[in-house]
Order: structure tokens, then sequence, then C-alpha cells
């Protein structure tokens, strides 16, 4: 069987995974210390806190096939319904518990996704999830998931009735944020096996999450950023 990365990998899989997998992004490794520094005008008063963006105008920010070059399709977004998932030999990540499927998103209240194809190859994919909350409860939540996943260097997850092997690779990212986490997924099944790269930034109120093959996820990161967190003071 193949492993289908933007089923069972997109951060919403991440977090899908969250319930079945290990999350990380640990500063001391991947991750970066999430930044202190309170926003002041001149005049010496502190600025008010960034507001979260609304899941509409996240939308607007996803990467379109314009974006990202000749040769992406946008693929449709995977049915929320999944197969139960059971994970196995990964006590961090049983602690977070499991109500959320493979393919779920993260329990934030603004979100937005999208998955392209790049040249009709299978495995050939990438997604991008854009998150919105307050600094602090991204900060964390993202964290506590990257750590859970990549503190089980090697775990199982069953899904249904198919056990899946997944490996997990702590890897360093650019600074592109306030806070980056980054790492490598294997996972194997029935002789068979897909490795996926995941990314997340978070810019102050916006978290970009970007999955898939290795190569496009280096290739796209920062133009998925910068578009995800630019012009922030005109939308709400």
């Amino acid at each position: 069987m193949r492993v289908h990365t933007t089923t069972v990998l997109s951060l919403s899989a991440l977090a899908v995974l969250t319930l079945a997998g290990c999350s990380r992004g640990r500063a001391t490794s991947s991750g970066t210390t999430p930044s202190t520094t309170v926003p002041v005008h001149p005049d010496g008063q502190s600025a008010p806190a960034p507001t979260p963006l609304s899941s509409t105008a996240l939308a607007k920010r996803l990467l379109d096939e314009s974006d990202l070059g000749e040769g992406y399709a946008r693929t449709p977004q995977p049915s929320e319904q999944h197969d139960d998932v059971t994970v196995i030999g990964c006590p961090a990540l049983e602690k977070l518990g499991t109500e959320v499927a493979v393919g779920g998103s993260l329990d934030f209240p603004h979100k937005a996704k999208a998955s392209f194809t790049y040249a009709g190859g299978s495995d050939s994919e990438v997604a991008e999830e854009l998150y919105s909350d307050t600094g602090d409860k991204l900060s964390r939540s993202v964290g506590r998931i990257f750590e859970a996943m990549t503190s089980c260097p090697t775990y199982q997850v069953l899904a249904g009735s198919t056990p899946v092997t997944v490996t997990t690779q702590k890897v360093l990212v650019a600074r592109l944020g306030d806070e980056q986490w980054s790492q490598l997924l294997t996972f194997s099944a029935g002789g068979r096996s897909s490795i996926v790269k995941q990314t997340a930034v978070r810019t102050g109120t916006v978290v970009v999450v970007v999955s898939g093959s290795p190569g496009l996820v280096d290739a796209h990161v920062r133009k998925t950023v910068a578009k995800a967190t630019g012009a922030r003071s005109t939308e709400r």
C-alpha cells in the first residue's frame, strides 16, 4: 500500500497525528524560543496586542497555482472522516489524546488549508495549513505537538486495521518568524515507505505549516510564510 502523506500528514494530520503522532519544536533543537519583546509606540506606550485573523482572511493568504509555478494542480481536501487511529509505543503522543483523527485539523478557531500535486506525481505533494490565535496559544500548542512527535524516534500508528511505522527526525530550519519547527517523518507500511517533511513557522498570531515532499517544502516555505503573514493590518 502507499502511505498517503497528504492525509496522514498534513499538520492537521500532524495534529492528526497529534494524536497519532508525537509533536515537536523545542527551542534547543529545531525550534526557537518565543519572543518576549513588547511593541512600544514612539510615545512610550505599549502597542495593543495583534488581533488573530479570521478563517476568511487566512484563506486569502493561502498559496495558489500562480504562486507555485507551472506544473502544480490543486487537489481536493480529504474527507474529515477517517479510520480510528491508535498510537503504539509513544507515551507522549498518547497523552495528547486521540480526538483528532488522521487528516483532521489543529484545534484553533481560525484556519485555512490547501494541498497541491506537482506534475501529477503521486509522491510530489505539498500541503499548506494556516492557523491564527493569540501568539501565546499558538506557541504552546504547536510546540507541544512537535515536542511530543519527536520525543519518540520510532512508533507505530494503527489506522483502522493497517499498521504504519513512523520514524521521526528533528531537522534545522532557517529563522523565518518568531518561532519555527521542522521534522522529517518516514511512514512505512506494506513494504513501502514515504518521507514527508513538515515545517511550522509562527509569526505573531499566525502559524504556517507546510508538509509534503522534502524538496517541495524547502522550495516553497519562504514564499508561504511571506504571503501568509504580509499586510496583516488590513484584514480581520
